[in-house]
């Protein structure tokens, strides 16, 4: 007979995944650090596998140890749902929210579909814009949330996740070989096309925009048929795409924050929902590698 996980436990073992340390650990759930270390000896036992290894002071996640990071976060939020969806005071009204679309594909289902479940009578209005209109129409009260890209100056809010900025192309063209290189991007104003413009710069490699487009499936397609290269983050990598690196000639971009942005003053029930289980979907993974 397979045995039942603890959702207790789990939660302890995600504290201690995400401090490195039993002690502090052991602050964030309230419990005495013996009854964190008898909780995560039973949890060995269950799964019959060692989960950290002593690293110095801190406490290093084995192999099998990560692996259960992922199982852990999905079956404490569900746990979390359905209670809540039976002892929370039913929430209705309407939330705008806003996300740019190339986090649309990859983000929004799962969360929708997860904020459905726990609220079934809050009505959605959800627009795909770029994170600079987003962050004016968020500031300006027109919508109550928003997931953004975080640029380091005027865009700012609750950072969720970590992911590397990578340059991509055709694997069946050579269009990066290209002495002036064309590339494809959101616009000119595109935070990350002006980063990578600064590094082609530096790197005294000649280039052009080629093809704009605020739609990131235009952007895809442009690349897959080999007419540009482009830059997006490594979690937005599709399929058929040829990720370029420091061999090919292309510099590091460094990784950038993605989060959430709230309107001015205070949200709606509502609004502060959504808001928890973006929290609860994006935050889970504070630094995203590549797709599969």
């Amino acid at each position: 007979m397979i045995p039942l996980l603890d959702v207790d436990q789990l939660k302890t073992f995600l504290a201690i995944a995400d401090t490195r340390n039993f002690t502090r650990a052991a602050e964030e759930v309230n419990k005495t650090q013996s009854a964190v270390s008898m909780q995560m000896k039973r949890l060995e036992e269950t799964l019959g596998r060692p989960l950290f290894a002593r690293d110095g002071r801190g406490s290093r996640l084995t192999a099998d140890g990560e692996k259960l990071v992922d199982y852990a976060r999905r079956m404490t939020a569900l746990n979390d749902e359905a209670v809540s969806a039976f002892t929370e005071p039913e929430i209705a009204g309407t939330v705008r929210f806003g996300t740019p679309d190339d986090y649309a594909d990859l983000f929004l289902p799962e969360i929708l579909a997860r904020f459905s479940r726990s609220h079934p009578q809050v009505s959605m209005e959800v627009e795909c814009r770029q994170s600079q209109d987003l962050a004016k129409h968020v500031r300006n009260g027109e919508l109550d949330l928003a997931v953004v890209t975080f640029n380091g100056g005027d865009i700012h809010g609750e950072p969720l996740l970590s992911a590397e900025l990578v340059w991509v192309t055709s694997p069946r063209h050579q269009i990066h070989q290209q002495e002036t290189l064309p590339m494809a991007s959101a616009g000119f104003s595109c935070g990350w096309a002006k980063r990578a413009a600064q590094q082609l710069q530096s790197a005294g490699r000649g280039h052009r925009m080629a093809y704009t487009s605020p739609n990131f499936s235009t952007i895809c397609a442009v690349v897959l048929q080999g007419l540009a290269v482009a830059v997006m983050p490594m979690i937005c990598v599709k399929p058929g795409m040829r990720v370029l690196t420091e061999q090919d000639g292309f510099p590091k971009l460094g990784a950038f924050d993605i989060g959430l942005m709230k309107k001015p003053g205070k949200l709606s029930p509502a609004a502060e929902a959504l808001a928890q289980t973006v929290r609860d979907g994006l935050g889970g993974n504070r630094k995203l590698q590549a797709a599969e």
